[in-house]
């Protein structure tokens, strides 16, 4: 059998040649073709082997931040303004199977029977979650998380209509002045776009460490150490949870501690360490409104084994600020900003800034002291 026809055959069931087989097949063909015709080969077997294949436009649209896949073999793009709109192209069942087979691959991570989903990094930061039959419905599932850089910023997401001036300044200054935060809101409401643009203000002379379950924050910022989860193997061995690597991050002099997601019993060490001179530390948590962050603490706080006022009364000195995102006329915006207070029994969560109505509440006075703004 031809070299070139083995290649096919182990495209064919999912698998990825490398980069040098690619080029190989292209040469072959360089008398029949032509130059042009070369690079146009050349270009169409990355896409299909090292590539994204039939979802490779979508992803090339530099607005779009999620590509899903569902078992109809349906494509569905966001486009930075968190409503699916459709992908303008369709899978069959056998070809959405191959795909997540390969990409699987090309991320290092195995996707069959046996193992019937997978998270996994795919070159260019790009995320992949895929699952297969009979645990869904219909063919294989994809989601695509594609990291846009933000470039300039606070200044450019407020460009993009995601907050104003009054906020833009805020923000800022939170940062500057090391205040601890959280970023909160639902899904795909821009949660780590904004806390990378918020780190991207961090001074230059200061150490950034991430820790995420996967790689999502894209930061401008010379300085930034990232450490990354780990699944467990087929035995069932070798999971690095964000517990372990919150502690490793605490031992890598960080100026800035930074939790991607917030989201189980990390957050004991999280808390423990900003209530311990980490100052500026911050995050992400899924909450649907600014009151719900207290509750959620707690929750996550039971998975850690810390009773309720243990959480409650560190949450209260470790956590500054809460800045809380939402959907707003089909686009992501800053709806609000509070500051968390103790009572002297629990944490609460006080409006300071209704970004939608620009209208202060009644944490305005202590928001703009964190901030060293004017009232």
């Amino acid at each position: 059998m031809r070299r070139d026809a083995l290649i096919v055959d182990r495209i064919r069931r999912g698998e990825a040649p490398d980069p040098g087989a690619v080029r190989e097949i292209a040469a072959a063909d360089a008398a029949r073709l032509g130059e042009a015709g070369v690079e146009s080969a050349r270009a169409l077997l990355a896409s299909e082997v090292l590539g994204l294949g039939p979802l490779e436009p979508c992803v090339r649209d530099p607005r779009v931040t999620d590509v899903l896949v569902n078992g109809d073999g349906s494509v569905w793009v966001d486009r930075g303004e968190g409503a699916l709109a459709p992908g303008g192209l369709a899978l069959e069942p056998s070809e959405a199977r191959r795909l997540a087979v390969r990409l699987a691959a090309l991320a290092g991570r195995r996707l069959d029977e046996s193992q019937a989903w997978v998270d996994g990094l795919l070159p260019g930061g790009i995320r992949l979650h895929a699952i297969l039959p009979p645990l869904v419905d219909g063919g294989a599932h994809l989601s695509l998380r594609v990291p846009r850089a933000v470039g300039t910023g606070l200044a450019g997401l407020g460009s993009r209509g995601m907050f104003g001036p009054r906020v833009e300044e805020l923000l800022r200054a939170l940062v500057r002045r090391r205040r601890s935060f959280v970023v909160t809101g639902g899904t795909g409401t821009g949660k780590t776009t904004l806390l990378a643009a918020m780190l991207s203000e961090v001074t230059g002379g200061e150490r950034i460490v991430v820790v995420e379950d996967v790689r999502e924050l894209a930061i401008d910022h010379p300085h930034v150490v990232r450490l990354q989860g780990r699944g467990a193997n087929v035995e069932g061995q070798g999971a690095v949870g964000l517990v372990d690597l919150v502690r490793q991050a605490l031992r890598m002099r960080p100026d800035r501690l930074v939790v991607g997601e917030v989201r189980g019993a990390e957050v004991r060490e999280m808390l423990a360490a900003l209530n311990t001179g980490h100052d500026g530390g911050c995050g992400t948590l899924h909450a649907n409104a600014p009151a719900d962050v207290p509750r959620r603490f707690d929750a996550l706080g039971a998975l850690a084994g810390l009773p309720r006022d243990a959480i409650q009364t560190q949450l209260a000195s470790a956590v500054e600020a809460v800045v809380h995102l939402g959907r707003e006329g089909g686009g992501r915006r800053v709806a609000s900003i509070s500051v968390l207070r103790w009572t002297g029994s629990e944490t609460a969560c006080d409006l300071a800034l209704d970004a939608a109505a620009d209208i202060v509440g009644p944490g305005w006075p202590a928001l703009t002291a964190l901030a060293g703004v004017d009232q």
